[in-house]
Order: C-alpha cells, then sequence, then structure tokens
C-alpha cells in the first residue's frame, strides 16, 4: 500500500510540476495545498504504473492510521441482510436455460447408455445432452430440470470406477501406518530412542474421514458462448484457473473469458477447483449442446455432497518416549493420506520428493523442543476419491492429533497441560506461548469450572496451533451427561495475527471457524460403500444446530508484526481443544473423529 502510494505521488508530482513532498493523500485523493490542484487515485492509476517501484518506502506510524486497528463496518453487509446480494442462484439473463445433472454413482464411471424419452416427454425440457460421465437436462426452470433429471434411465459402465469402501480404505491406511513411510522430517535419532528402554513409550492412533464443503449455496455456475468469447458468471476462488480451462475447452484465449464474480454462499476450498470441476461440467454442457443460450448449471445438495472434492481421509500413529520426568525424549509421526497438491498447478510449490506440505503441515512444524523428531509420510495413488482443500487443508488433521496426544503426554507426566506446553516451547515459539497463556488467563484456567447438574461431568481443555502464520490457542468447556451426550459450552480464543486490521473481521472469522471446525468434530463424515458415497442432504450430513453453538469469546494480541491469515486458523484448534476437555471430564481419550459419543457414556 505504501510502494503504491509513493507511485501515486510520484505520477502526480510530475503531471503538476512540484515536488513530490508537497502532496498530500487522504481517502483515495491525491492533493496539493498550494495551488488547490486535486485527483483521485483512479485518475492517477495509468501514470502511477509506469513509475519505477521503489526499493524502499515510508510507513505510516501506528498513530498514524486512520483505519488499521478500528473497527470498521463490512460494505457488503447490508446487502446479504436486505436479500440485495446477488448470488449465482439470483442469475436471471435472457433466454437462459437450467441445467441439472445427473452424475456417476462411483467416482470414474462413465456413461454406458441413457433413455432420455421419459425426460424430453416433461413439458419445459429443451434438451438431453450426455458429456461422457454425466448426463444433462436443459430446461426452462430448476424444478423442470430436476424432473426431468429424476426421469433419465442411465446404465453406467463402472470398469474403471473406484470401488472400494471406507472400511476397505481405513484398514489399508492403518496398515501403512504401521511401516516406516518417506521421511519428511528428521533430525536426531528418533528411531533409537523409541527402540530403547528408556522412560516410558507411548503411542496412540488417529483415523479421519473425509468432509464435504457443505456450502450452504450448492455448486452452480452461469456459463454463455458467443462469438469468440464465453462469459461466466460465478462465486469465484481461482478464476485464473477456470480462465485458462475454459479457454482451452472451447479453444479460445484466456482474455476471451469474462468471468464476472458474484457472492458465494460459502466455499472453505471448493470454489479454488484444482480442476475446475464444476464451472467445466457447466462449460461441457454449454458445448455439447451447442447453444449460445446462457446456461445455469444448478447441483442440488445431494450432487454437492456426493460428487466428489473433499478434505482427504488420513490415518495418523504417534510414537513417543517420556523420560521419568516427563521430558520428551522422541517423537515419530506418520500420515497416511491422499496428497491434495499432486496434479494441480501447485504441485511444483508444494510437492517435493513425493512430499505434499499440505498432507504434513502442523505437524512437521511443530513447535515443541523435541530432539529426536522425525515425521513421516505414505501417499497411497491408488485411492480415486476426489480431494482438495478444505478450510485450514493439512492443520485440519494434525493439530488434532498433535494437541491430543500432547496431552496424553502430559497426563503422562502428571502435569498441567498449559505448563507441560509452555515447557516444551520455552523461549525460540514466543508467539505460540503468547496466546496459550492469554487463553488459558481469559479462562481461568486455573480455576474451578462450575459443577453441572446431578450426573454431569464438566471438563476444560486447550490446544494451541500455527496455520497461515497465524497463532491461535482455544480453551473448550464441556458439559457431559450420562448417555455420552454433550455440550460445548464456551470457547476462549486467543489469536495473534499480526497487525489487527479490523478487529470486527478477526472475531467473526474465529467464531465462523469455531463453528465450521466444531460441525466437522461432531457430525463432519463422508463415508463410501463399494465407492458410493453414502450421504445425500443434511439428513445424512447433519450441519451444526443454533442451539448447539458455544458462547465464544475472542482475545486478540496486539501486535507489530506483518498481517497474516485469519479466515482458517480459528478452524484447527477447536476439534483437540473438545477432545481434550472430555477426556479431563470423563478421563476417555478419543483419537478419531467425528466424536462418538457412544464412547463417553457412563
Amino acid at each position: 500500500g505504501a510502494t503504491a502510494r509513493a507511485m501515486l505521488v510520484q505520477a502526480a508530482a510530475q503531471a503538476w510540476g512540484v515536488p513530490a513532498d508537497s502532496i498530500k493523500t487522504a481517502k483515495g485523493v491525491l492533493t496539493h495545498p498550494a495551488s488547490g490542484r486535486k485527483a483521485g487515485y483512479g485518475e492517477m492509476a495509468q501514470a502511477a504504473s509506469q513509475q519505477a517501484v521503489p526499493t524502499e518506502v515510508k510507513l505510516k506510524s501506528p498513530e498514524q492510521f486512520n483505519l488499521i486497528g478500528k473497527q470498521a463496518p463490512r460494505r457488503d453487509s447490508a446487502e446479504k441482510v436486505n436479500g440485495k446480494a446477488r448470488f449465482t442462484q439470483d442469475v436471471q439473463l435472457p433466454g437462459m436455460l437450467v441445467a441439472v445433472v445427473a452424475h456417476a454413482p462411483q467416482f470414474g464411471a462413465t456413461v454406458k447408455s441413457v433413455d432420455d424419452s421419459a425426460a424430453r416427454a416433461i413439458k419445459g425440457v429443451v434438451q438431453v445432452v450426455n458429456i461422457g460421465d454425466a448426463v444433462a437436462v436443459l430446461a426452462s426452470d430448476t424444478w423442470t430440470a430436476r424432473k426431468g433429471r429424476d426421469a433419465l434411465r442411465i446404465e453406467w459402465d463402472d470398469s474403471k470406477a473406484f470401488k472400494l469402501s471406507t472400511a476397505d480404505i481405513t484398514q489399508r491406511y492403518r496398515e501403512l501406518g504401521n511401516k516406516p513411510g518417506k521421511a519428511a522430517v528428521a533430525r536426531g535419532d528418533a528411531e533409537q530412542v523409541l527402540a530403547s528402554d528408556k522412560g516410558t513409550l507411548l503411542s496412540a492412533t488417529f483415523d479421519y474421514p473425509y468432509l464435504a464443503h457443505a456450502a450452504m449455496e450448492p455448486m452452480d455456475c452461469v456459463v454463455q458462448r458467443s462469438g469468440n468469447g464465453c462469459e461466466v458468471w460465478n462465486g469465484e476462488q481461482l478464476h485464473t484457473g477456470d480462465q485458462y480451462a475454459l479457454a482451452g475447452l472451447f479453444g479460445i484465449k484466456p482474455e476471451d473469458v469474462r468471468i464476472n464474480t458474484l457472492y458465494a454462499g460459502g466455499s472453505f476450498g471448493r470454489r479454488a477447483s484444482k480442476t475446475s470441476d464444476y464451472v467445466m461440467e457447466a462449460a461441457r454442457i454449454v458445448k455439447a449442446a451447442n447453444t449460445t443460450a446462457p446456461v445455469k448449471m444448478v447441483w442440488m445438495r445431494e450432487d454437492d455432497t456426493r460428487a466428489g472434492y473433499y478434505r482427504p481421509q488420513f490415518h495418523h500413529r504417534i510414537d513417543a518416549r517420556v523420560s521419568d520426568t516427563g521430558d520428551v525424549l522422541a517423537w515419530r509421526h506418520r500420515l497416511v493420506g491422499q496428497s491434495i497438491a499432486t496434479g494441480s498447478a501447485f504441485e511444483g510449490m508444494l510437492v517435493k520428493d513425493g512430499i505434499d506440505a499440505l498432507s504434513i503441515e502442523g505437524a512437521s512444524n511443530l513447535p515443541y523442543a523435541i530432539d529426536n523428531f522425525k515425521v513421516e509420510l505414505h501417499t497411497p495413488t491408488d485411492i480415486k476419491v476426489p480431494v482438495l482443500w478444505w478450510r485450514a487443508v493439512g492443520s485440519t488433521h494434525t493439530a488434532h492429533s498433535t494437541e491430543v496426544f500432547m496431552d496424553m503426554l502430559a497426563r503422562k507426566a502428571k502435569a498441567d497441560p498449559v505448563a507441560f506446553r509452555l515447557k516444551l516451547l520455552g523461549d525460540k515459539h514466543p508467539r505460540h506461548a503468547a496466546v496459550l497463556k492469554l487463553a488459558a488467563e481469559q479462562a481461568g484456567w486455573n480455576k474451578p469450572l462450575k459443577a453441572g447438574k446431578k450426573g454431569e461431568r464438566r471438563g476444560r481443555g486447550i490446544s494451541v496451533h500455527e496455520s497461515f502464520r497465524s497463532y491461535v490457542a482455544q480453551v473448550a468447556e464441556v458439559t457431559v451427561k450420562p448417555d455420552g451426550s454433550f455440550k460445548v459450552d464456551r470457547v476462549v480464543c486467543a489469536v495473534d495475527c499480526g497487525v489487527a486490521i479490523n478487529p470486527d473481521i478477526i472475531r467473526a472469522q474465529i467464531e465462523g471457524g469455531v463453528g465450521f471446525a466444531l460441525q466437522a468434530a461432531l457430525y463432519g463424515e463422508i463415508t463410501l460403500k463399494y465407492g458410493v458415497v453414502e450421504q445425500g442432504n443434511f439428513d445424512s450430513y447433519q450441519m451444526l444446530r443454533i442451539n448447539e453453538m458455544p458462547v465464544v469469546e475472542t482475545h486478540i494480541v496486539r501486535s507489530a508484526e506483518p498481517p497474516t491469515g485469519i479466515g482458517e486458523p480459528g478452524v484447527p484448534p477447536l476439534a483437540p481443544a473438545v477432545v481434550n476437555a472430555l477426556a479431563n471430564a470423563t478421563g476417555k481419550v478419543l483419537t478419531n473423529l467425528p466424536v462418538r459419543t457412544t464412547e463417553l457414556k457412563v
């Protein structure tokens, strides 16, 4: 920002023939007080872009900030409340058709034959197109297109389809977890210490399911082909990838693809598809239909849940040796799961020597001082379930395994979980330590919890994690009933994301992250039976209810560090904090997600 400002000022100085230091800037306007000249930033943008980029610029000091650190209302809030906000579902164009799609029940299956006579007989159905791995019905409106889709009689070719069930994948992953994988990180000699008889050996395994993004607005996209161009209306996260994919499909130049970015009713990584899958599906329908009419492709909730691209299923195994005084002598962490980055445009950046950085983030950079430390990874390449980044990516499972295991070590050492972590953090990770202390202090960590009703058990748990260069600690308080059901009553969060630009946005993102993560911890699970996804709508892929949302308190660390991520870091610490709280309340450590309340019964 300061660099752009300096270039705008220099452009104005040249245009007006005045010294640069005589020009003032405020609220998007350049002014020269002595002469009364004024120009908006936009007027000088072209000239500014021709200026040499300065290597050093003078930054404002905090006392000069006009916006940074102050609560400012979002410009989009009013439109989202009064209904004026425009989402893909709101797009209505002259002559527009709506496409509803029949997808193959198994990943990799294709259309063998289709009888569309019943669909074509429905009034309002305009066309039926076979795009190889799916069949689309185009109609005048969504309901008619859906009726037409449901009337199709399709025979699928499953000869190349993925047919394993969740139980098969889980068994294979567990077997791999017992074997050495590719070493992602290795310092000291963890194997030798683990094989010794020093102290006590602790081991734990963790299983995590596939997770759907479950955005409130299912995938949808409007595509229109006209002349030598293509125009798209869509909520987007990865414009460039979609632009080039569309250009390739239609044989046009990327600059001839126009993307109109609309609001998205939730994305969480799903609308940053590494294969542009749903956008390309809409475009393939347009191409197969050979139409210049705009086509709005609409997925039903079941399509959105079953059509793929999930947070990968993962298995973890952690082994550690702890001395009689509570020191962690060695730590070995094995992870098994599909690579997200492999096959994407980001593979060259994220995959080195067969190790996907997204798979091990949060495990490979564990902040605790452990001299003998090793992280290994198994990446099966024959599991053909489509996977994608999911809010907070690898940290969604690594934070849970490492922080739950850290509590297990603390209990073995008969140490307070906060003190145990602070000792291992030492003085090399002050930002981890700062949020940990702040969360504990604000939660009243050293004060007893208020007792519950007769028969109820109450507990408190903590976790700390870094993701997207931001540091978050969370304390969860839970109440467990005799039948094992429980409520997360309160979550106290401390966050250090560098300079706090807008504190209200930080609190909102942390609160949203807590709700998002709690849904996954309590209910999130995509399972397969012979390759077919068993979940469909929200009856089988349950969402968090408003009465299940805990009280969330967010405390922001004052920082002079550069601002970092906040949209995702609130997610990873939640599940381990809740599981640690449940262990504190019941004495039972739940290492698999989602939480099974049957394991908490008295």
